[in-house]
């Protein structure tokens, strides 16, 4: 046998008539740049120009702007919940008596045409007797700056880490209530900082029970069918023809008063992650369905597999893309269901404050016409539900083979 040389080998001539073709293979390396211009660009060259399932995922996500901007945004948010003692200017139980149904306080540079900083005015207040509330006016003469990376309330991050720094306080003996304040006083940025903890989690922790349920009871009914299909189908139809308000109503009211708010928490979660789990049920089946009779399912089933290895070793990994994508797309409307829950008095109670709770707040009309920054958990709300949904959009056309 004689050693591979490093010069290319040239074709020869072409066969004669009737013969059969010769083959020519070239020695050099792969270049895909060099055979489709892009393709490194485009698709990434992992191993010989080879492109993991992954990156093609990622490549194509990443071209879908808007969904890429929602996805940056919903990291941040959800970093803000790591350090939410930090960026809150006040702790969730502070209150101010003297600042009752404050509105927000505008934040200024200049004062009398000179720069000062970010500072804000005091208010003074009085009482309308004829609208029957209280009226403030700021009072140019007290210019109360602004304080940044100060030290305040003393605070226990997480529940564990004890701290005072706060990323904004109010000047020394002054108030600071950007977005105003509620019926007790309370600073209501802070208030929807802290609550964004219990809204934003609850929208994961009940996607997750919805996810497992639907892949166990809709990986078993795909892969072994019979009567236990059967059974799920009809089950799910049954769930799926209740109206959902009644049916989130009648759940929540079997949650007892007497149990503390932890175990409410984790009850109205259950019961958000049961309710949705019939779609990812139905999911999982019909692909099973198309997939188990794969050759490679075959394969494995001749091999001596069991069900649940094959389910989860094989079936599982080919659509868990589409899975996921899908349960992003459920994430909002646990969280819309939690604020729509406790909006109508049947989901957490305080003292847990979640988005829902700050809205219970803005339930009267007269509420709205008087205080109307009462609205601000609103706001949140939409872009976080926005966000979810432009990114699941992205995500499952990035995990489509056919994009």
């Amino acid at each position: 046998m004689t050693a591979p040389t490093d010069t290319p080998m040239q074709p020869g001539p072409l066969p004669a008539p009737g013969a059969a073709p010769g083959h020519f293979v070239s020695p050099d390396p792969f270049d895909p740049e060099a055979e489709a211009p892009g393709l490194a660009g485009s698709l990434g060259t992992a191993v010989g120009g080879q492109a993991s399932q992954l990156r093609i995922m990622w490549i194509k996500f990443r071209r879908h702007r808007l969904a890429l901007i929602s996805a940056v945004f919903l990291i941040v948010m959800y970093a803000t919940l790591l350090i939410t003692e930090f960026l809150a200017p006040y702790r969730l139980e502070d209150h101010d008596y003297t600042a009752i149904y404050a509105p927000p306080q505008q934040v200024h540079l200049f004062h009398d045409g000179s720069f000062v900083g970010p500072f804000v005015y005091g208010q003074s207040v009085t009482l309308d007797m004829v609208r029957l509330k209280r009226v403030y006016a700021d009072d140019r003469s007290d210019v109360q700056k602004i304080r940044f990376f100060c030290h305040g309330a003393p605070y226990r991050m997480l529940g564990l880490i004890p701290g005072d720094l706060h990323l904004l306080c109010p000047a020394e003996g002054g108030r600071f209530n950007l977005l105003g304040t509620d019926r007790l006083g309370r600073d209501i940025l802070s208030r929807i900082l802290y609550a964004a903890r219990v809204s934003l989690t609850i929208g994961l922790l009940g996607t997750f029970v919805a996810f497992s349920l639907g892949i166990l009871i809709g990986g078993i009914a795909g892969y072994r069918g019979g009567w236990f299909d059967v059974a799920m189908q009809r089950t799910i139809e049954v769930i799926q023809s209740i109206p959902s308000i009644p049916l989130w109503m009648a759940l929540a009211a079997i949650i007892p008063l007497t149990w503390s708010p932890i175990f409410v928490y984790l009850g109205i979660t259950v019961i958000l992650g049961m309710l949705d789990w019939t779609g990812q049920a139905r999911a999982v089946r019909s692909k099973l369905f198309s997939l188990r009779e794969e050759d490679y399912v075959l394969a494995a089933e001749l091999m001596g597999a069991r069900p649940r290895r094959i389910i989860w070793r094989h079936l599982l990994p080919g659509f868990m893309s589409h899975l996921i994508a899908s349960a992003s797309l459920s994430v909002p409307g646990m969280i819309l269901g939690e604020t729509a829950l406790t909006f109508l008095g049947l989901g957490l109670r305080p003292p847990i404050t979640s988005w829902g709770i700050l809205l219970t707040e803005a339930r009267g009309i007269n509420i709205i016409a008087l205080y109307p920054w009462l609205l601000w958990p609103m706001v949140p709300v939409v872009l976080v539900i926005l966000a979810f949904n432009f990114f699941g959009d992205g995500l499952r056309d990035a995990a489509d083979p056919l994009r």
